[in-house]
């Protein structure tokens, strides 16, 4: 489909287009008593509007690729960028489009079929390859900036670039630095000049920070590529100069949660999520659009510890199912622009309809891609479902670890590590995934590995896979024995995640949750005897994992023996798809049970 493409350079400016007409806010009419130097010129003021958009995770309709119906939830959520276009319709008709901005703050190209499709079905990158639709989506909406997350690294820096030459619209990552310069590799910021009739433009510049984490996550793309610092150093470093520059407002865009908290550990000297320390640390800066963790946070409140100035951090929820929007007043005085007041709130994607002329654009593309995903690649002779896998060791978790199991064997065949046992690790990552007894598609296997993970193949020792497993099992909830158990609440102690929590195939192992954490896995064995510490496996792991992710102990600086960058998703397919048919005496095995104090929980 025709776009208008144009390249965005590093440029200290770029004017925008909008007029706005200065608010004739001032004293009330002076009454007769008061001193005659009470009268004065009115105060010049402007309003301006920031709207913005984070983890989008190629969500550009309100569907559910995995089930092939409108997505739907408990709370009755909408999702997708054509309900966002309908939004942010409505309050440029309500502010004025040439006194609005839109940016977003990461994770854009992975995270639907959609994304997938064109990352590796019908590669963007591919010679006469098609335009991503997100950044067709996007271009069309009008975005001003976007800031990179963790997540556009995932299938390379190649298909970035490609994708990054497709938007209308700067891709911002002042910490994103080019591992042998250490200057930044994307542009750091954007800036865009509002004019007011009456007074001097109003200057407002984005600066765009990313999540440090991309060094573990995506190591094998970006390691002696690019590297990432922390944020709190790089804004120290760019807030200042972009203030000099005759910026009147500074805005972060910001791929890092507000928590103040990191996934993973003690890998790396930055913190994961630090939007908030951003705000408390580094003065000049007046609103943060946050991202990354997936949560919703309409407005909150910082105090910078230097100047004592209250920073506006607000973070729509994922999927396109929120817009935040700030409002910015500022007035005119001594000579400048100052911003007066900053407010946040949220505008709800289930609130409006489709924007049509976003499903229209879309469209297309959408229906290649729910062709694609509604492929029959065997048939299966039972309904296996994740509903239970946190809690029980269910069979359609073990279908990940076999075939894990079977790519590395195969790959490591007539190699000096052939002998050595394998084992596989996987989580429950969904809650909902269902295989259906009968046919079995596409879109159904990847309900079950909804990440674009690949895989990775350590050599771990027995002891290191023994302090691996109790680390994984401090998942549960410490559960003393003859307790009621709730299954809602016996799994993700101290907010750990799902996917998070690892099954570890070809052993033999207990769980004992009246235990506390550290001191929990019980009865491990290999083959029938206890498990020597000494005892050396191939461990099959996914490359988030292996390079970090979770903090799990041992298996980042664990060597490795093979990698791949075909996804786990595929390799679930293929063999699937050579089966021909699906059946649970092929893969499944009970490898782990909870217990309390020797009695099994279920």
């Amino acid at each position: 489909m025709p776009l208008d493409r144009r390249k965005f350079l590093m440029k200290s400016a770029v004017t925008g287009a909008g007029v706005a007409v200065a608010g004739a806010v001032g004293a009330p009419a002076a009454q007769a008593a008061q001193p005659a130097q009470a009268k004065g010129p009115k105060k010049k003021r402007y309003a301006l509007t920031v709207m913005g958009t984070t983890d989008l995770h190629g969500n550009v309709f309100n569907w559910d690729y995995f089930k092939d119906a409108e997505y739907s939830d408990t709370a009755g959520n909408a999702k997708g960028l054509s309900r966002v276009s309908t939004l942010v319709n409505q309050v440029r008709e309500e502010k004025g489009r040439g006194n609005t901005l839109l940016i977003d703050a990461g994770d854009t190209i992975q995270g639907t079929p959609l994304t997938y499709y064109y990352a590796k079905v019908d590669p963007i990158t591919a010679k006469g390859g098609p335009v991503h639709p997100m950044a067709a989506a996007m271009n069309a909406i009008g975005y001003d900036a976007v800031a990179l997350g963790n997540h556009e690294f995932n299938y390379g820096i190649e298909t970035l670039r490609k994708f990054e030459s497709q938007c209308d619209f700067p891709l911002l990552g002042a910490n994103a630095l080019d591992a042998r310069t250490l200057k930044p590799a994307f542009p750091p910021y954007f800036m865009k000049t509002f004019h007011v009739k009456g007074a001097p433009p109003v200057k407002v510049a984005v600066l765009g920070l990313t999540n440090p984490g991309i060094a573990i996550w995506d190591k094998a793309y970006v390691e002696g590529k690019l590297v990432f610092p922390g944020l709190e150093e790089q804004a120290a470093k760019w807030v200042p100069k972009l203030r000099s520059m005759g910026a009147d407002v500074v805005v972060v865009s910001a791929h890092s949660g507000a928590s103040g908290t990191s996934s993973y550990g003690d890998q790396l000297p930055y913190v994961e999520n630090s939007a908030a320390l951003v705000a408390q640390q580094v003065p000049g800066i007046d609103a943060i659009l946050v991202g990354h963790a997936h949560t919703e946070i309409a407005e909150l409140k910082v105090t910078n510890e230097k100047t004592g100035r209250t920073v506006v951090l607000s973070e729509p929820l994922c999927y396109a199912q929120r817009l935040s929007v700030f409002d910015f007043e500022l007035v005119f005085e001594r000579g400048c622009w100052t911003v007066e007041s900053v407010k946040a709130s949220l505008r709800d994607s289930r609130s409006v309809p489709d924007d049509p002329r976003i499903t229209r654009l879309l469209k297309d593309d959408h229906d290649l891609v729910v062709e694609y995903v509604n492929q029959v690649v065997g048939s299966a002779t039972e309904t296996l479902t994740t509903v239970d896998a946190r809690y029980k060791d269910a069979p359609i978790i073990d279908l990940i670890t076999k075939v894990q199991e079977d790519v590395v064997k195969a790959a490591l065949a007539g190699t000096e590590h052939a002998a050595l046992p394998v084992i596989s690790q996987a989580s429950p990552f969904s809650r909902t995934s269902e295989i259906p007894a009968g046919e079995v598609t596409i879109r159904d296997l990847s309900s079950l590995y909804v990440y674009d993970n690949t895989l990775v193949a350590k050599l771990m020792t027995g002891a290191q896979v023994r302090a691996y497993l109790e680390f994984s099992a401090e998942y549960f909830v410490q559960t003393a024995p003859g307790a009621p158990v709730d299954v809602e609440k016996l799994t993700n102690a101290n907010n750990r995640p799902d996917y998070n929590y690892d099954y570890v195939s070809g052993l033999s192992y207990d769980i004992d949750i009246a235990q506390p954490a550290g001191k929990r896995i019980k009865n491990l064995s290999y083959q029938g005897a206890p498990l020597d510490d000494a005892q050396k496996f191939v461990f099959a792991v996914n490359n988030y994992r292996a390079n970090g992710g979770g903090a799990f102990p041992h298996v980042a600086s664990a060597q490795e023996l093979w990698s791949e960058s075909t996804e786990i998703r595929t390799r679930i397919a293929e063999w699937v798809t050579a089966k021909g048919v699906l059946d649970p005496k092929d893969f499944a095995s009970v490898d782990w049970k909870l217990t309390r104090e020797g009695t099994p929980v279920f």
